[in-house]
């Protein structure tokens, strides 16, 4: 019956049996009108919360083995094909979530990443966030914005858009989880890693780049571009440093806080878009507050333990606040 594939069967069950091992098995043979006895494996695929009543629910898919136990799972893994001598080069500015992806693709295609990136190590780059909260002084080079990282690094970690066209996200979730992050973030709704967890997965994708004979430099500000004799061809980067890299491509992943980058881009003849503005607001308020709104509680009532701290639809938990992040930005 389930042609050794498994059967994906969605079944709604109020939060205080959603736990529940026994409690599955039966709606999932209600559901396909089976004994629960021919049920012999489950595995959770999606799972979400809807708390728009009173009563809570949780929306769980899984996949069901009937009669016969499931394929065994493919784990995520950090592994990456090396470097071979003579593979072109990649030179890749910014080492935000663009670049750190576009190193590790060019490494399954077989060409050598070069990383260029401005600002410092993630482990670094923490020491220079205090300034700004407690004297407003930014570092221009390592600041929220601009270090291994990212601008999410500290800041949130959410993984979930609202957008369609954007092709399927599996895989991005794997290689999160084979470098650390938590494997909830495969089946939540709304997956989160979160800004506690982020430097460590970043460090060890930065690891499995220089494992595989990448490169990584930073404090290496990119400011003009070499071109070839006739001008046609991008060869290479210089940097403030005086430093020149070569290589076959160049790969731009600075966000959209690298002012200077688009100023050096106007300045060389390069083509730019404009794109529409967009602006964020962000209020935050005491999690146990989130915590009753979301799950309808009376002031005095403790969260129950099978729920997460409240971050679902626009809401997140960030060092024990919860925080509402609106977009106002055009279709947001």
């Amino acid at each position: 019956m389930s042609g050794g594939e498994g059967i994906t069967v969605d079944v709604i069950l109020p939060m205080e049996k959603a736990g529940s091992e026994r409690a599955r098995r039966a709606a999932v043979a209600r559901k396909l009108g089976i004994s629960p006895s021919r049920i012999r494996d489950l595995r959770l695929v999606k799972e979400s919360i809807d708390s728009r009543q009173k009563k809570i629910l949780f929306q769980l898919r899984l996949l069901v083995g009937v009669d016969e136990q499931l394929p065994p799972e493919r784990l995520p893994s950090r592994d990456y094909p090396p470097v071979r001598p003579g593979s072109p080069v990649a030179l890749i500015i910014g080492f935000g979530p663009a670049g750190m992806f576009a190193a590790l693709r060019c490494l399954e295609l077989g060409i050598k990443p070069v990383v260029l990136e401005r600002g410092k190590d993630v482990s670094s780059r923490r020491f220079d966030l205090a300034p700004i909260l407690r004297r407003g002084t930014v570092m221009e080079d390592s600041n929220y914005c601009f270090g291994e990282g990212g601008a999410g690094t500290f800041s949130d970690g959410k993984l979930f858009t609202r957008a369609t066209k954007r092709g399927p996200v599996r895989e991005v979730y794997e290689i999160f989880v084979a470098h650390g992050a938590p494997r909830e973030i495969l089946t939540d709704a709304h997956p989160h890693i979160g800004s506690n967890l982020l430097p460590n997965v970043v460090k060890a994708i930065r690891e499995s780049i220089l494992r595989a004979g990448g490169e990584v430099h930073f404090n290496t500000r990119v400011e003009h571009l070499l071109r070839s004799a006739d001008g046609r061809r991008i060869r290479g980067v210089a940097c403030a440093d005086g430093r020149e890299f070569a290589a076959d491509s160049v790969l731009l992943a600075t966000g959209h806080s690298a002012r200077d980058v688009y100023r050096m881009m106007l300045a060389e003849g390069l083509a730019l878009e404009q794109k529409s503005f967009a602006v964020g607001v962000r209020i935050e308020h005491p999690q146990a507050f989130v915590d009753a709104r979301q799950y309808h509680l009376n002031p005095e009532q403790k969260r129950p333990e099978q729920l997460p701290a409240a971050r679902y639809s626009v809401t997140t938990t960030i060092q024990d606040r919860g925080v509402h992040s609106f977009c106002m930005c055009p279709g947001g």
